[in-house]
């Protein structure tokens, strides 16, 4: 588990003059890398965990604005980490998932703990970011 510093040029929540953190749970370096790269490039605070333990942790000590979930990681399914935040009261303001499997059963689990969307593997920077300032705004 890493923790990004703050990025000197910085884009603000619209419901306070915080930065907007947002919280990576993906088990792959290479992704989670390139991700963070984007949104600390757009000023965001950015956190990474790879396990559903690790975001848990984060999470609850810092809740994200916004929350990018692999649903498949080493310790168990992404959506564990939001069943547990949930039950603990540090769901972050807005969670995606995002998974390489196009399941109607899996996007409508996704929706009923309160995802905002379910994004199909690999997802587009540009659209993935589009996405994002709706979700922060």
């Amino acid at each position: 588990m890493e923790q990004a510093a703050d990025s000197s040029s910085r884009s603000r929540t619209s419901r306070d003059d915080r930065v907007a953190h947002v919280l990576i749970v993906e088990d792959n370096d290479l992704v989670s890398g390139a991700l963070r790269v984007l949104f600390e490039q757009t000023g965001r605070r950015v956190s990474i965990a790879s396990t559903v333990a690790d975001a848990i942790s984060v999470a609850s000590a810092d809740r994200p604005d916004l929350m990018l979930i692999d649903l498949t990681l080493p310790d168990g399914n992404g959506l564990a980490i939001l069943e547990e935040l949930q039950r603990i009261n540090r769901a972050p303001r807005v969670a995606v998932a995002l998974t390489g499997h196009d399941e109607p059963a899996l996007a409508a689990r996704c929706a009923a703990l309160g995802c905002a969307d379910v994004l199909l593997k690999p997802v587009p920077t540009r659209e993935l970011l589009r996405r994002a300032e709706g979700w922060l705004a």
